[in-house]
């Protein structure tokens, strides 16, 4: 176990000129320091106070609600409440936390009634409570292995996605719950509207409340492979429902019902996820098409990429790369709307003629926008943003297209930004190469505060879009179909000695880092490749038979078309797997870990501390209790963020200003 020793040391000083900077600086450069050790504002406590998550959004009334993450309250997310004076205020206590588990990854944990009441998901217990006085009250029955998420309001219904564990199978059904408790203490008060598909999601009630819509999917595919969209009149007593979109190949998502019992979803036949329209019984019909996504991976459950208004306008969002939002008229003419949005977009409510918009902005932060689309012109911010990192110490993205051996790779290149000090002439900047997760997952072009973290400091950062993401078309996306741990590390590679190759970065000094699927692809990269001089692996996956293993239903087959089917592919998943490659292990690296990690279990990431300790590298493991699949408590990601640029500094030989040193084991 590595530890952080007390040392504080000051920044080193050298009198050479300076010419690396972003040239919004260049008047204002005072000081030219090496590279990694600038004097930085951005402090890791300021990272995990500047940009809580935001979950989900809903006019209730004339108020806006959303959920946000509390790190300094071990992450837990409350929800918020905005009235039309403008004052916010949580309406969830502590300790209460809105978090479902289903599918692991959750989603739409809350929701409002129309009579104001809150109901919501207790991650502790994975039952729906209701808020609608001083305590809340239980909705749903105290049984073990059974969670709900994906909350919906139709009507006087409460509609949910039960997930069901037991007799080692995991069932999963949508769900009415009734408002008034009745299934608390009688489970069969919850009354089974759709089933039959190993998953469903998103729920929606026509507006006569006659036929419930929603998605289904079966193993092996994932939601970004194949679905289907189904409907079924809630007196069919077929609860399977009807195929009427789907099941060929595409990945029909969100259905919303429109005016004369026409359903607007979103579809990729094309290879571009783009809004269609479709009557039951009949073709679906193309709104509006373009070279652009409006939709993605349905990791969580609350992820809403368009809404509908009751005259038939449609707001959408579309990402080729980056996000933008557009209008789309019922002829189809389409208008873009200036919200302050490039990455995350999700269409959260509608209401009126206004739309509640969440994403992140272009400086980073995570923001809720509430609009009028007849008055586009003046956004207002509901939630987010308010961060006290200011725009000179935040880096401005500037997209990168690589040339790789399977095709163009897409990434942002965040160069060291800081107002008052640069690095010398005969320097080029230290890297570290974002690997994001999933792998089917997406960054879009904005900075983050952890981004500043590191930029702040002199250390670049490029964030990585390898094949097999989203937001470029299903042809990109099916990029590492049978080539997880191939192409993906062919690409960060590529994007990494593009970067190099330009000027642009240290080639002898280029780090890669990623958490999950993302450190998967570090660990590949690390043991087949000398491209990296450093690796940061966060909850990463090692084995890929002990991946299959372990892991759990939602990704069970997942590896089926990122690899291959077992036991067929065995032989792949053995020589694919980095700890297959125990001799490739020669780069120093840093590894953290959740003891709480469901998704990818501590095993994986313990049997990498100790090949590396096996062969004499240089590394250090922290792990962190109370942690799962992903980091949310504050003093965890100030301790990350802090042992990862320190251990950038003991690899590459700078000395971190105001950090301490980390000990290497």
């Amino acid at each position: 176990m590595s530890k952080l020793a007390d040392a504080t040391p000051a920044a080193r000083r050298v009198t050479t000129c300076f010419i690396y900077a972003d040239a919004r600086n260049v008047e204002r450069m005072t000081a030219p320091l090496p590279f990694g050790s600038w004097p930085s504002h951005v402090s890791a406590a300021a990272v995990s106070e500047s940009s809580p998550r935001l979950e989900r959004a809903q006019f209730v009334g004339d108020e806006i609600w959303w959920g946000q993450s509390v790190a300094a309250e071990g992450g837990r997310t409350t929800v918020m409440r905005r009235s039309g004076a403008g004052t916010a205020e949580p309406i969830l206590p502590a300790p209460w936390n809105a978090r479902s588990a289903v599918h692991e990854y959750g989603g739409d944990a809350w929701a409002a009634t129309p009579a104001g009441a809150l109901v919501f998901v207790e991650k502790t217990d994975q039952r729906i409570w209701a808020l609608d006085g001083d305590t809340p009250r239980a909705l749903t029955p105290e049984l073990g292995g059974m969670r709900f998420g994906g909350l919906r309001i139709a009507g006087d219904r409460l509609l949910a996605v039960r997930e069901t564990h037991g007799s080692g199978k995991v069932v999963r059904d949508i769900v009415s719950v009734p408002l008034d408790g009745a299934a608390a203490s009688t489970p069969d008060a919850l009354v089974v509207l759709a089933s039959g598909s190993d998953f469903v999601a998103q729920p929606a009630l026509s507006r006569d409340g006659s036929t419930l819509a929603w998605i289904a999917w079966n193993h092996p595919h994932m939601p970004w492979d194949e679905t289907t969209l189904r409907v079924r009149a809630l007196t069919d007593p077929d609860t399977t429902g009807t195929v009427i979109a789907g099941g060929d190949g595409s990945a029909p998502l969100q259905p919303v019902w429109t005016e004369g019992g026409e359903l607007t979803f979103v579809d990729d036949p094309s290879g571009r996820w783009n809004l269609c329209r479709v009557r039951p019984g009949e073709q679906p019909r193309p709104l509006a098409p373009a070279d652009a996504d409006t939709g993605g991976g349905l990791w969580v459950l609350g992820s809403r990429w368009f809404g509908s208004f009751a005259d038939g306008r449609i707001v959408a969002v579309r990402t080729n790369g980056s996000d933008h939002v557009v209008l789309v008229e019922p002829d189809g003419a389409v208008s873009p709307l200036d919200v302050d949005v490039v990455s995350n977009t999700v269409i959260e409510d509608v209401s009126g003629t206004r739309v509640l918009i969440s994403g992140t902005a272009r400086d980073g932060a995570a923001t809720v926008w509430d609009v009028d689309i007849d008055s586009p012109a003046s956004p207002t911010r509901v939630a987010g943003g308010g961060s006290s990192l200011t725009e000179e110490w935040m880096p401005r993205a500037q997209p990168l297209t690589v040339s790789g051996p399977h095709g163009p790779v897409h990434a942002f290149d965040y160069p060291p930004t800081h107002p008052e000090v640069v690095g010398p002439a005969d320097e080029r900047p230290p890297y570290v190469v974002f690997v994001h997760g999933g792998p089917t997952a997406h960054v879009g072009g904005a900075p983050s505060a952890k981004i500043a973290y590191f930029t702040s400091r002199g250390i670049g950062v490029l964030d990585v879009n390898y094949g097999g993401s989203t937001g470029y078309g299903r042809a990109y996306r099916e990029r590492l179909r049978g080539m997880w741990g191939v192409v993906d590390v062919d690409d960060v590679i590529a994007a990494a000695r593009g970067l190099a190759d330009a000027g642009r970065a240290d080639a002898r000094r280029l780090a890669i880092a990623g958490g999950s699927a993302g450190g998967w692809t570090v660990l590949c990269a690390l043991a087949n490749s000398d491209v990296f001089s450093a690796g940061i692996s966060r909850y990463g996956v090692a084995d890929l038979r002990l991946l299959a293993e372990d892991t759990h239903d939602f990704e069970a087959r997942y590896l089926d078309s990122l690899v291959g089917p077992l036991p067929e592919a065995e032989q792949l998943y053995i020589d694919r797997s980095p700890l297959s490659h125990l001799e490739g292990f020669t780069t120093p690296m840093l590894i953290e870990q959740g003891l709480d990690d469901h998704v990818v279990p501590p095993s994986q990431s313990e049997a990498v501390r100790d090949a590396l300790a096996g062969n004499g590298v240089p590394h250090a493991y922290l792990a962190f209790e109370g942690e799962g699949h992903g980091f949310r408590r504050a003093e965890t990601i100030v301790a990350t963020l802090e042992a990862e640029v320190a251990f950038l500094g003991e690899v590459f030989g700078f000395t971190p200003d105001g950090i301490a040193p980390i000990v290497l084991d």
